[in-house]
C-alpha cells in the first residue's frame, strides 16, 4: 500500500507498508523533508512496525514520538503528518495528480445560482459525470451567504440587507456568513472526488485542499498560513474562510469553497451583518472590521491579476484544462436555484 500526504506548509511525506494479520509490516517511510539526526527515519520505521492497522493518525504520531533519539529535529514534517501519509495508504487514497482537473471560470451568475451550480456540480463529480473540478466565481449581484445551520435572523439585518440591494441565500455548507460585493470578493470551489481526502480527518482535509492557495499568495508575497478550522490568515488579519460539504452518493465527492476578501467595505459589512462579542472573543480583537485584511492592500495587484495568478499556480502544480458548465448542468442547477435556493423556505430553514 501506498500513501502520500503534503504537510501544510511542509514538505511531502510518503509510506509504502503491507498490512498481515491486522497489522502494518514492512513499513518505509520517505520523502523530501528534512531530518536529525539520520538514524531518526530508522526509528520512524521501527515505531511503526507491528502497529495495529486500525490505529488512528494520532495514535501513530505517539509511537512515532515515543521512539524518536533524544535531539530530533523535523524541518517540514511532523509526527502528525506520518500518521495521516499511513492512513491514507491504508485507505487507498488518491493524490492531486492523479487526475484531470477542469478549471470553470464563466460570466457572473446570480447569488442562488452560485449556490446551485456547487449542488450540482459536485454532485455530478460524486458520479463520475464530471472530472474533477477547480470553479472560480463572477458575482453578479451583492449577498450575504450565510452557513447551512446559521440563524436567519440573528446573523442578518434585514432592514440593512434591503437598503443595501443585498440579497441574503443559504448555502449547502457549515460554517458562518460570508459578505460579498462582486467587485470586492475573489470566491472558488473545488469539487473533487472522496477518494482525494481519503485517510484524512475533517480537519486535515481543510489544510490538505487549502495548502495550493497558500503557495499561490506566497508567490504574490503574501505569507499566509491555514487557521483551524477553516480560516486562512496572516500577520495583518484574516483574509478567507472555507467550508465543506461532504456527498455520499455515488463514488462520494467533497466540495470545498472558499471566500477571500480582496477589498471590503467594512461600514456596510457590520451593518448588514450582526457579528457578536461572543463570536469575536476568540479572535484577539473587539471589531469585526480588523478581523479582516483585504487582499488588495497585501497584494498590491488588481483583483484580476490575483485570480489570474492563483489559477497559474494551480496549474502549474496539478494541470489543468478549460472546461464549462454543460447545458444539462445548467439546466439542473437553474431548476435547484428556483426550487430551493430562492425560496424563503430554505433560506429561513433555521429562522
Amino acid at each position: 500500500m501506498h500513501g502520500e500526504y503534503k504537510v501544510p506548509g511542509g514538505k511531502l511525506v510518503v509510506v509504502d507498508l503491507d498490512v498481515e494479520d491486522g497489522v502494518l509490516r514492512r513499513v518505509r517511510v520517505a520523502g523530501d523533508f528534512f531530518l536529525e539526526p539520520d538514524e531518526a527515519i530508522l526509528a520512524v520505521d521501527r515505531a511503526l512496525e507491528g502497529a495495529p492497522a486500525d490505529t488512528d493518525a494520532a495514535g501513530l504520531a505517539a509511537r512515532i514520538d515515543q521512539a524518536l533519539p533524544p535531539g530530533t529535529e523535523m524541518f517540514g514534517l511532523t509526527t502528525e503528518g506520518i500518521g495521516v501519509a499511513v492512513r491514507r495508504a491504508l485507505a487507498h487514497a488518491t493524490d492531486w495528480t492523479d487526475y484531470d482537473w477542469q478549471l470553470v471560470h464563466e460570466p457572473p451568475r446570480s447569488p442562488a445560482l452560485h449556490m446551485a451550480l456547487d449542488e450540482v456540480l459536485t454532485a455530478e463529480v460524486a458520479a463520475g459525470r464530471r472530472p474533477p473540478t477547480l470553479r472560480v466565481w463572477e458575482w453578479a449581484a451583492p449577498a450575504v451567504v450565510i452557513g447551512s445551520f446559521q440563524s436567519l435572523r440573528n446573523e442578518v439585518d434585514p432592514e440593512a440587507a434591503a437598503r443595501h440591494g443585498i440579497e441574503v441565500v443559504r448555502r449547502i455548507s457549515g460554517g458562518g456568513a460570508m459578505f460579498i460585493e462582486p467587485g470586492n470578493t475573489i470566491t472558488y470551489s473545488l469539487s473533487v472526488p472522496g477518494a482525494l481526502v481519503q485517510g484524512l480527518s475533517f480537519t486535515d482535509s481543510y489544510a490538505y485542499l487549502d495548502d495550493w492557495v497558500l503557495g499561490a499568495l506566497g508567490d504574490m508575497g503574501v505569507k499566509a498560513w491555514y487557521q483551524p478550522l477553516n480560516d486562512i490568515a496572516t500577520d495583518a488579519g484574516k483574509i478567507a474562510g472555507a467550508a465543506q460539504k461532504r456527498v455520499v452518493a455515488g463514488g462520494g465527492a467533497v466540495l470545498h469553497h472558499v471566500t477571500m476578501a480582496y477589498d471590503i467595505d467594512a461600514d456596510k459589512m457590520t451593518e448588514v451583518l450582526r457579528i457578536g462579542r461572543e463570536k469575536l472573543s476568540d479572535k484577539g480583537t473587539t471589531s469585526a472590521k480588523k478581523r479582516v485584511d483585504p487582499l488588495r492592500r497585501q497584494t498590491g495587484l488588481p483583483r484580476e491579476a490575483v485570480i489570474e495568478r492563483m489559477i497559474a499556480s494551480f496549474r502549474d502544480r496539478y494541470g489543468l484544462t478549460e472546461g464549462r458548465v454543460t447545458d444539462e448542468e445548467l439546466a439542473l442547477a437553474e431548476n435547484l436555484a428556483e426550487s430551493k435556493f430562492a425560496t424563503r423556505e430554505w433560506t429561513a430553514r433555521v429562522p
